[in-house]
């Protein structure tokens, strides 16, 4: 959609965007602000910058700015830590980014009741830090906790390394303030653990990348801190037996709270970053923790079930365990010393494991693209990366076909497109084929009820 055609009668292109930017306190057209807040940590660019950034710093200043951008007919992209992986924060000529990380006060926790309520802009491992401190934790663990803000998380329905014992953000979060596109405020959910009054509207909101509102306040689940956790770490001969292995772990009917596969030369520049030498120790590598009263009764059947297709030996204490999380965690940054990088998210069945990381081999060959694969294993969602010069697009020529094969990969073996980053602008063009015309015409006419004018995140998502 055109930026005249956005445009509000009798109104310029410059006074639009001019309300909009003055509904809040703090704004910027400098072209640094710009510049940081066209893309996000997706490896995609932008071909042009937004019009101009507003930082909210509170529920109202966010209703202000929506209704004037409805009465202008301006395009509103929301942002929050800007760690999105699928560009769905990415803003372009002719909009106004909303930029909510100023919204980063934790607002409540009741540790009676197990729930937190805080502002979107949040960083998760912030969170993690407050619930600790009564002995609670908030269970959705993306990688990039450290970086990455909870309205980001609720955006994309991000998962993390806990989400196959512990659900992803859907499962943790209980009610939610959210801004319309004309700057009403709607309430969805409840406090209590249990609700089916009306329609889900909380589920909805979670995953919808900003398209059909702006989260301002979360009310999430917290839970107990685990009263111990047992940690194994498997190094194979060859990344395909590490899947194998993991496929055992599921099949031995274990729930780990956390099961990593990271290939071998994802190893190789985790090595380079940290000064660590776990390459020399195998051509993959498998973590798995289990926790709660029974953990180590539980580790006793990961062993048995880990040990036909490799190596592999019990953290002798928490330190060595959280330097083989921090590995893990580590290999995007890792990866980011290399080169510009993209970053997969395709699902697979979890029986499918090996049959997967085998045929992303086969497209790396294909295409001549570098691949490194990590995955969460223990429920099918892997994160096949992608490393291009700083020069090279995503977009555009052998990473885009890469991108293409990954996804029909991943099809052809009863897969998804996106298991936890969203669709944003880089996997639109494959959408389609994976949802069908009848789920995306309801789609967009949920959206189209909810945002008439369809200003918010254009172009995104669905």
């Amino acid at each position: 959609m055109s930026t005249e055609s956005l445009n509000a009668p009798g109104t310029t292109f410059a006074e639009g965007h001019a309300a909009v930017l003055s509904a809040a306190a703090r704004s910027s057209v400098e072209h640094e602000d710009r510049l940081k807040a066209s893309t996000d940590r997706s490896g995609f660019v932008a071909a042009s910058l937004p019009e101009g950034v507003v930082f909210a710093q509170d529920a109202g200043e966010v209703a202000e700015v929506l209704r004037r951008a409805t009465a202008h007919r301006v395009p509103v992209v929301p942002r929050g830590a800007g760690t999105g992986l699928a560009g769905a924060s990415s803003a372009r000529q002719g909009e106004i980014v909303l930029d909510v990380s100023g919204m980063n006060q934790i607002l409540r926790i009741d540790p009676e009741e197990q729930l937190a309520v805080v502002q979107p802009g949040v960083l998760n491992a912030e969170l993690n830090a407050a619930a600790g401190q009564y002995g609670l934790f908030y269970a959705p663990d993306p990688a990039s906790t450290a970086i990455c803000s909870i309205g980001g998380n609720i955006a994309t329905n991000a998962g993390g390394m806990r989400c196959a014992k512990y659900g992803v953000t859907r499962e943790a979060v209980l009610a939610l303030r959210v801004i319309l596109a004309d700057g009403r405020e709607l309430r969805t959910g409840r406090e209590t653990i249990k609700g089916v009054s009306g329609y889900d509207l909380n589920a909805l909101m979670i995953g919808s990348e900003g398209t059909l509102g702006i989260v301002v306040e979360a009310t999430l689940r917290l839970r107990p801190l685990p009263v111990q956790t047992a940690t194994v770490a498997a190094f194979f001969p060859n990344v395909e037996q590490a899947a194998r292995a993991a496929s055992a772990v599921v099949a031995a009917r274990i729930q780990p709270s956390m099961m990593e596969l990271m290939d071998g030369q994802t190893l190789e520049a985790v090595d380079a970053a940290l000064g660590t030498d776990y390459r020399s120790r195998g051509a993959s590598f498998l973590l798995v923790q289990t926790d709660g009263h029974g953990a180590f009764l539980e580790q006793d059947v990961v062993m048995d079930a880990v040990s036909p297709f490799g190596i592999c030996e019990r953290a002798v204490d928490d330190e060595q365990a959280a330097a083989l999380v921090t590995a893990r965690r580590e290999a995007i940054p890792s990866l980011e010393k290399l080169g510009r990088v993209s970053i997969g998210d395709i699902g697979v069945p979890r029986g499918k494991l090996a049959d997967v990381v085998s045929g992303l081999e086969a497209i790396a060959e294909r295409t001549g693209v570098r691949i490194f694969t990590i995955a969460h294993a223990s429920d099918g969602n892997l994160h096949p990366m992608i490393v291009m010069d700083p020069e090279e697009s995503v977009t555009e020529g052998p990473p885009k076909v890469a991108l293409g094969e990954m996804f029909h990969l991943a099809k052809s073996l009863g897969g998804t497109l996106t298991g936890e980053h969203g669709i944003g602008l880089l996997k639109r063009d494959w959408l389609q084929e994976e949802l069908g015309d009848v789920s995306l015409e309801v789609m967009h006419t949920i959206r189209q009820a909810l945002d008439p004018l369809g200003i918010l995140n254009p172009g995104k998502a669905i």
